[in-house]
Parts: structure tokens; C-alpha cells; sequence
């Protein structure tokens, strides 16, 4: 990063105290991913620019509430929480009002979000074990007048989680990676089921006797493990 000027790049926004959200603002942003605790002085020089205008932006940036805050990112193995489970839950309509209070007294609830879809909305718990996850779902979600349904499926790896994407990122993913991407061990080895969505890459010319035969774009065949490793050495 060796930008020199406060203005390069296309406006992606507006911050509040009147300067432009810039290339050099997601610069910051990028460093700040890296390390949260990063010294002005250090900042300024993996940016490019003075360590006056790096406080600057810096200050901007919070000011605005583009950077609304900083936190940790935690280990939840080593904490003791190594299942992770997504409750997709079917809200009765009248209700919604009684739904996000009630969530909101679930202090064990990571994330929760409004979803389009067979469900209306999504929740993400981590817990010790399985049991745990059943018990909150049997016993407390299922206890809630405004659940209707809930379907739970639980992650077997979570292999990939950013703390943030910038329009930047965009760019950079067409070329090769700037660096390796974090990604976290085993998470719930133990768990039952899991959701997959995946991608096929449309069959060559000449092909179309493995798995993926007669399947449009965007669809995936899955096969037994039996199956599969025959295909496997077939093919070796």
C-alpha cells in the first residue's frame, strides 16, 4: 500500500465531518482487519500517507460509525463451545414483536437474521454439546408462542469467516490472494447433519460419464462413499 493522496481511487460514500470514503479510508480498513490494535504511527505506514492524516481518517471513520467498534475474536473450542448450530424458526406473522423480545433474552444466541425463503428467520448458537442445542430448541424456542416451526442443522466445519468484506476485496479476488485467508478447525465433529450448497463446473466436450453427467449448471449429484471411491480408482 503506497498511496500518497487522500483522494485516489472512486467514491464508494460519504462519511459525516464532510470527507470522502476513498481508496485510502479502505486502505485503513484493510490494516485494521489485519490487526485492530494497530499504532497510528504504524497505520500510516502500511497506508502510505503522514501519521496526521492517518489519525485524521482514522477519527473520521469512528466518528461516523463506519468503525462502530473493537473486539476480540476467540478461540470458542478453547472456551468450551465446539458445536455450532444454525435453528432456522418459522414465525407466526402476528407475532413478530414477541419474537425479537424473546430473542433478545437469549444471551447464548450469536446471530440472529430475518431470511427470505421456506423460513423467516435464522439463528446461530454455539453450545457445549448436542444435547444442549436439542434441549434450547425443545425447551425453550419451541416454548415461544410466536414459533411455529424450527428446523436445526448442525455445522461440521466452519471453514472460512472474515471479520469484514470491503469493495476492495472485490478487485482482488479476480487476481491471486494478497494473503492466505484465517479459517478455524473442526467445530462439531460429533454433530448429526449439515446443509451443503455447492457448484458444479459445466461438463467438457467428450465428458459426462462421471457423476456430474446430464446435471445442469449449478447442480451437484452427491454419491454414497462406496460409490464414490470406485469412481476414484477408475479414474486412477
Amino acid at each position: 500500500m503506497s498511496s500518497n493522496s487522500g483522494s485516489g481511487g472512486g467514491t464508494t460514500g460519504r462519511i459525516g465531518i464532510g470527507l470522502e470514503m476513498d481508496a485510502t479510508h479502505l486502505k485503513i480498513l484493510e490494516v485494521l482487519r489485519d490487526n485492530g490494535r494497530v499504532s497510528v504511527s504504524a497505520l500510516a505506514e502500511r497506508v502510505g500517507i503522514s501519521r496526521a492524516n492517518a489519525y485524521t481518517r482514522f477519527e473520521a471513520l469512528r466518528a461516523d460509525g463506519v468503525i462502530r467498534r473493537f473486539t476480540a475474536e476467540i478461540d470458542h473450542q478453547r472456551t468450551g463451545l465446539g458445536i455450532v448450530a444454525l435453528i432456522f424458526v418459522t414465525v407466526r406473522q402476528q407475532m413478530w414483536r414477541q419474537f425479537r423480545a424473546q430473542l433478545a433474552q437469549m444471551p447464548e444466541v450469536e446471530y440472529c437474521a430475518i431470511t427470505t425463503g421456506q423460513h423467516d428467520a435464522m439463528i446461530q448458537v454455539r453450545m457445549a454439546d448436542v444435547a444442549e442445542v436439542h434441549a434450547m430448541v425443545t425447551e425453550r424456542l419451541a416454548n415461544i408462542p410466536a414459533v411455529k416451526a424450527t428446523e436445526t442443522v448442525f455445522i461440521l466445519d466452519e471453514v472460512l469467516r472474515r471479520p469484514y468484506v470491503l469493495p476492495s476485496d472485490r478487485d482482488r479476488g479476480r487476481g491471486a490472494p494478497r494473503r492466505p485467508a484465517s479459517s478455524s478447525g473442526a467445530s462439531a465433529s460429533t454433530a448429526a447433519s449439515s446443509s451443503t450448497s455447492t457448484s458444479a463446473p459445466e461438463p467438457e466436450q467428450g465428458q459426462g460419464q462421471g457423476q456430474g453427467q446430464g446435471l445442469p449448471l449449478g447442480k451437484m449429484r452427491f454419491v454414497g462413499a462406496a460409490e464414490g471411491r470406485a469412481a476414484l480408482r477408475d479414474a486412477t
